[in-house]
C-alpha cells in the first residue's frame, strides 16, 4: 500500500487550497480593476466632452481647445467646418469601434461652431497598465503560494511533533521498552487528549500483560501444586491400601485352626487401616469441595456456646488436659457443622502435640467487625518458619509425625479453607514472649448471615 506522509499531505492540501484562493482573489482584483477602468473611461470622456463644450461656448481657438482637452489618456480629433483638422488622434483610430470613443458637435460664437470633436481613450496606455497589474498579481500570487508552502512544511512539522513522539514511543514499546509515557503538559487540546488516551491505553495494555503473566504464573504454580498434591495423595493412599490388602490376604490365608484372638487382632488392624484410608478420602473430598466453591448452610451461631459444647466433649476424651474457655457470647453467621470441624481439628492437634498433658485455652474476643477465637496450648509450639507452611496440603512437621503417625497432613489446610469459605481466616500467630506452645487464631465476620441465592 502506497502511503504519503501526513506532513506532505497537509502541506500539499493547504498550499493547494491557499493557491486556489489566492488565484481567485487575483482574478477578482483584475476583474474589479477592469470594471473600475471602464467606469473611469466613461467618466473621463464625459468630463473631456463637457470641457470641450464649455471652451467652444467661450469662443477659444481650435489650438487652445486641443491643448486643454487632448491629454495622455484621452486623444482628440477636431474637424472644423472648413475641413481643417487638429489633435493627436488619427482618423483611422477614430473609426475603431473596439475603443471607447465619443463623438460630439460643438457650438459657439467662434470658429468652433458646427465643429465635430472625436474623443477616444488611449487604449495602449490602459492595456499596459492592466498588463503590469496582471503581472504583478501573478508574481504576488506565486510568491505567496511559495511562502505559504514553505511555512506550512516547517509549521506542520512542528505541529506534528507529538505524533512523531507517539511513533517513537510505540516503536520503543514494540521493542520491549515498557514503562515509558508521553505525559502531555496539556490535555485540553486535540493532540493532548490523544496523547493522554495513548498513555491510558499503554497503562491498560501493560496492566493486561501483567495480569496475563500473573495468571500464567498462578496457573503454572497451581498445576505444579496439583501435581505435587496428586503425587502426595497417591503416596498417602498407598500405605493404608497396601496394609488393607496385606491384612486381607493374611486373614484369607489363615488356616482353619488359627487362634481366634489372633484372627480378631488381624481383623481389628484391617478395620483400622480401612478407617485410615476412609478418613484420607474424606479429607480429599473436603478439599475438592472447598476448591470447587463450598456451599455453606449459614445461620446465626453462638460461637461461645458451640465452643463450650466442644470443650466439654474434649474434656471427656482427654481428662489429663486442662481446658479453659474465656470471653463472652458472640453470634456469627456460620455453618455450625463446618465450624465444629475446624474446632475439632484445632483442639485435637493441640491435645496430640502435648501428649495428653498440659493446658489449652480458648478465648473469644471481638475485633474490628469480626470475632476471634484464639486456641493456645502449652505444647512444644511451632517454629516461626513453619507457621505458614503447616497450612499447605499434605504437610506434617517432624514432631507431628511422631505424635500422630496416622495423620494425613490435610486437617489444617481443610480448616483454613473452611474459615475462608465463611469470609474469615485461620492463622498461626506468635505466642506471647516467654510463653511456650502454639497459638491459632480463627477470625469470622460478625453480624447477620448474608442472603444466599
Amino acid at each position: 500500500m502506497k502511503t504519503v506522509s501526513l506532513r506532505g499531505r497537509v502541506t500539499l492540501t493547504a498550499a493547494l487550497v491557499s493557491g486556489i484562493v489566492l488565484v481567485l482573489v487575483a482574478l477578482s482584483v483584475h476583474a474589479l480593476f477592469g470594471l473600475v477602468v471602464t467606469r473611469s473611461e466613461n467618466t473621463v470622456l464625459t468630463d473631456r466632452a463637457q470641457l470641450a463644450r464649455q471652451l467652444a461656448q467661450q469662443g477659444v481657438s481650435p489650438e487652445d481647445l486641443i491643448t486643454r482637452v487632448d491629454t495622455h489618456s484621452v486623444r482628440v480629433r477636431l474637424v472644423l467646418p472648413d475641413g481643417r483638422t487638429f489633435g493627436s488622434l488619427d482618423h483611422r483610430l477614430a473609426e475603431d469601434s473596439t475603443t471607447k470613443t465619443r463623438f460630439i458637435k460643438l457650438t459657439g460664437p467662434g470658429t468652433l461652431n458646427d465643429s465635430r470633436l472625436t474623443l477616444q481613450i488611449d487604449t495602449p496606455l490602459i492595456a499596459r497598465v492592466q498588463s503590469r497589474l496582471g503581472l504583478l498579481l501573478a508574481l504576488a500570487t506565486t510568491g505567496a503560494i511559495a511562502v505559504i508552502a514553505i511555512g506550512l512544511w516547517f509549521g506542520v512539522r512542528r505541529a506534528l511533533a507529538p505524533l512523531d513522539a507517539m511513533t517513537r514511543l510505540a516503536r520503543d514499546i514494540a521493542h520491549g521498552h515498557l514503562g515509558r509515557r508521553l505525559e502531555p503538559s496539556r490535555t485540553d487540546t486535540e493532540l493532548g487528549r490523544t496523547a493522554a488516551a495513548f498513555d491510558e491505553m499503554l497503562d491498560a495494555l501493560e496492566g493486561a500483560l501483567r495480569d496475563t503473566a500473573a495468571a500464567e504464573a498462578r496457573a503454572r504454580a497451581s498445576e505444579q501444586r496439583i501435581r505435587v498434591f496428586v503425587g502426595d495423595a497417591a503416596h498417602e493412599l498407598r500405605t493404608p491400601i497396601t496394609g488393607v490388602r496385606s491384612l486381607a490376604e493374611a486373614v484369607f490365608q489363615q488356616p482353619a485352626d488359627t487362634d481366634p484372638e489372633d484372627r480378631q487382632r488381624m481383623l481389628l488392624l484391617l478395620v483400622r487401616e480401612t478407617q485410615r484410608a476412609g478418613r484420607l478420602v474424606e479429607d480429599l473430598l473436603d478439599l475438592a469441595r472447598i476448591d470447587a466453591g463450598l456451599r455453606l448452610r449459614l445461620e446465626p451461631v453462638d460461637l461461645y456456646a458451640l465452643a463450650a459444647t466442644h470443650v466439654d466433649r474434649m474434656r471427656m476424651l482427654h481428662p489429663h488436659i486442662e481446658f479453659q474457655l474465656t470471653g463472652t457470647a458472640a453470634t456469627v453467621p456460620a455453618d455450625p457443622e463446618r465450624i465444629t470441624q475446624i474446632l475439632t481439628n484445632l483442639l485435637t492437634n493441640a491435645c496430640q502435640a502435648m501428649k495428653d498433658h498440659g493446658r489449652i485455652t480458648i478465648e473469644l474476643r471481638p475485633h474490628a467487625g469480626t470475632v476471634e477465637l484464639v486456641v493456645s496450648d502449652s505444647g512444644p509450639g511451632i517454629p516461626a518458619g513453619d507457621r505458614e507452611r503447616i497450612f499447605d496440603r499434605l504437610v506434617r512437621l517432624d514432631h507431628a509425625r511422631d505424635n500422630r503417625p496416622d495423620g494425613s497432613g490435610l486437617g489444617l489446610a481443610i480448616a483454613r479453607g473452611l474459615a475462608r469459605a465463611h469470609g474469615g481466616d485461620l492463622t498461626c500467630a506468635d505466642p506471647a514472649p516467654g510463653t511456650p506452645g502454639a497459638v491459632f487464631v480463627l477470625r469470622l465476620p460478625a453480624g447477620a448471615p448474608p442472603a444466599l441465592p
